[in-house]
């Protein structure tokens, strides 16, 4: 009772920080749509032997943490993000418990009573063995070492129960022992070791090491661990998990240990198996969260209606000729691959319309209206270099941009009224991280014109990524007083106001940016983010949900779609760029983050689980989900009274700490894990 109190008060401590999450500084955090697939986890029973301390050997004999890895290895056991095994199927003899009748009692009469020939079945032995007259020994809490025969746990019994008598299609051993300060001699410990890989054919038997070596344990590892058993532990957490499905096989494990074991001891413990004893696909664990998302769907293709206030305006996208649009026939483009592209519209006489940059939606239909109203005033060799510059630009690359940089350049110093030229430099320089150059290229484009709400949205977009939050809003602002219509700046209005914490704004904005165009995704996100900081959780996960409903398919085949201006995701604890990362894949994890926290919010515990293991799946490094993640399991295992919960809990809290130990949840995460080790322990 005493425990479950512990944890309960330390469940409201982190509850109280986590609500105050508003994810706005980028140190906050110390640095990957479709679920993964169900898996079918059979029936599980385990037994989980722990001795360190014996009642009949000499001090020098007694091991430090084969009782602790025995507690560990039940907690991942029972987790939903580990094992998988039901708690009530898991009998744990730890200790003075693990008396040779109680390892008799459980291996011969249990297991035998409960198994069938469709189940999954672990044992787990942690401490001493021993050798008596060939013949070899686990060691229970009782064994005497002047009658060994009479008191030890003989192998080759276990083999014979365990191949026989225990029923099920896979069967796990995994055994520890042989540790380091052990009185067992070197022939003794080879011959141990043969005997557990020798058991049984159908069995994925896992020792810690290989003839003639010792197992280490430690302080060092884990706050007091057998290496092996350590490996095992984290390996089952998901480590182990190389193809990135969220189960770990037996091939996956064992090579995961193996690998690990041995670059940590320098070669001196070799974690052995036997590789044609098992079903290599054998599952050890499931761990969803640990998944990659599915792959999702190609994107659609976009269309573009050009319409023009005169007649014969060639039509350019990309810097390529499309056709000719007239007053009275818009002109219809289908096929465009979604993303940012450019348009300019050219009359022979006459200034052109753009180059600008337009979105393309997937699936969707967008309008672009070209005005041709000025007559012809610019040198033709500058309009020449700046065309060159273009070709360049689109291209995309470190190289193509600083090549179209030279010529936007030249095309500027022929002509120094040219604010186009003076846009593309500032988007050139900031797509080669070079901020200060572009920053003084955007505000001489708008000093060349004021009214060129085009390189405002751009520059503001670009003061988001330097966190110049409030210069950006002065941008996105003097846009949105001039063109009512421009929803580019308004759903960037919206990012900018959620980053200020100015939520109201945020959600005004946003709701314009929607009603003037309901398929981009961003805008539906910005909402979402604010509608959650507002407390209005069932609104907000709709808007999320039209979010990762509109953003659904494949960005790499989407160009560069909306990210041009999205910059850094500052204020959300990831400074990345376009070029660096896929943001997509970000906002998809923030979304389900948000998902997750506004059902917690609802008290919908089981849903919540499932949002934020899908956050992970887009993001397996973000401390924040990990954290929301172990306070949902935690209230849902307070509401079913489930200890698999609060192991599956305690497991999200420490890869937290894990990640992350600055944050300022970390003593909740702290405390909370105490008391769930102290609610397992008294199972």
């Amino acid at each position: 009772m005493r425990s479950a109190l512990l944890f309960l008060l330390a469940l409201n401590f982190g509850l109280a920080a986590q609500q105050a999450r508003d994810l706005k500084r980028e140190d906050e955090l110390k640095k990957p749509a479709s679920p993964p697939a169900e898996v079918k986890i059979p029936r599980s029973y385990a037994l989980v032997v722990g001795i360190a301390r014996y009642k009949n050997l000499p001090e020098s004999a007694q091991l430090q943490f084969p009782e602790r890895d025995a507690e560990s290895i039940y907690s991942i056991l029972i987790s939903p993000e580990g094992g998988n095994f039901k708690a009530e199927n898991v009998r744990k003899l730890i200790g003075p418990k693990a008396t040779l009748a109680n390892l008799r009692k459980e291996l011969e009469e249990w297991l035998p009573s409960v198994t069938a020939d469709d189940d999954r079945v672990l044992i787990y032995f942690a401490g001493h063995g021993f050798v008596n007259q060939n013949r070899a020994y686990l060691a229970p809490y009782d064994i005497s070492p002047d009658n060994i025969a009479a008191t030890g746990y003989p192998m080759d019994g276990l083999g014979r129960v365990f191949g026989s008598r225990i029923k099920g299609k896979w069967k796990v051993l995994l055994t520890d022992s042989c540790h380091s300060g052990a009185i067992t001699p070197d022939d003794d410990r080879q011959f141990i070791n043969r005997k557990l890989l020798d058991l049984t054919r159908n069995v994925f038997s896992l020792t810690a090491s290989r003839d003639r070596e010792r197992s280490f344990e430690s302080a060092e590892w884990g706050g007091g661990h057998g290496i092996f058993t350590y490996y095992v532990v984290k390996g089952m957490e998901g480590l182990a998990d190389q193809s990135r499905d969220g189960i770990v096989t037996a091939d996956e494990l064992a090579e995961y240990v193996r690998t690990n074991v041995r670059e940590a001891t320098s070669a001196q413990q070799n974690p052995t198996s036997d590789r044609g004893s098992f079903d290599s696909d054998m599952l050890i664990a499931y761990v969803p969260s640990q998944a990659n998302p599915a792959t999702p769907p190609a994107p659609k293709f976009g269309t573009l209606i050009i319409e023009s206030n005169q007649d014969g305006v060639e039509v350019f996208v990309n810097g390529k000729s499309v056709g000719v649009v007239d007053k009275a026939k818009p002109l219809r483009l289908p096929g465009i691959p979604p993303g940012a592209v450019t348009i300019k519209g050219v009359k022979m006489g006459f200034e052109p319309d753009g180059p600008r940059e337009e979105t393309v939606y997937p699936g969707q239909e967008a309008t672009v209206s070209i005005k041709i109203m000025i007559p012809r005033r610019r040198p033709r060799a500058a309009v020449e270099k700046f065309d060159e510059g273009l070709d360049e630009y689109s291209k995309g690359g470190q190289s193509a941009y600083r090549k179209a940089a030279a010529f936007f350049e030249e095309a500027f110093r022929l002509d120094p009224t040219y604010s186009q030229a003076a846009l593309y430099l500032g988007r050139a320089y900031d797509a080669l991280y070079e901020q200060e150059k572009a920053v003084q290229w955007y505000r001489k484009a708008i000093e060349i014109d004021p009214d060129y709400l085009e390189a405002r949205s751009s520059f503001g977009g670009m003061l988001l990524g330097m966190n110049n939050v409030d210069e950006a809003i002065r941008q996105f602002n003097a846009v949105t007083a001039r063109d009512k219509k421009n929803q580019m700046a308004f759903y960037l209005q919206a990012q900018a106001y959620r980053m200020k914490a100015m939520y109201p704004e945020s959600i005004e904005s946003a709701r314009k940016a929607i009603q003037l165009n309901p398929a981009n995704a961003e805008a539906h996100f910005w909402l979402a983010e604010s509608l959650r900081m507002s407390g209005k959780a069932a609104e907000s996960s709709r808007e999320y949900e039209e979010y990762l409903r509109l953003s659904d398919f494949d960005s790499k085949l989407a160009g560069k779609l909306n990210y041009y201006v999205a910059g850094y995701l500052i204020g959300f604890g990831r400074k990345k760029r376009a070029a660096q990362t896929d943001i997509w894949k970000d906002l998809r994890s923030l979304a389900y983050f948000g998902l997750c926290e506004n059902s917690k919010n609802l008290k919908q515990y089981e849903m919540a689980i499932g949002q934020c293991r899908r956050a992970l799946n887009y993001d397996p490094g973000d401390a924040f989900t990990h954290y929301l993640l172990a306070l949902c399991y935690a209230y849902e295992g307070k509401r079913t009274g489930s200890l698999e919960m609060l192991a599956a809990a305690r497991r999200s809290f420490q890869t937290m700490l894990d990640l992350n130990s600055e944050l300022e949840q970390s003593q909740f995460a702290k405390q909370n894990i105490a008391a769930i080790d102290q609610a397992l322990r008294a199972q």
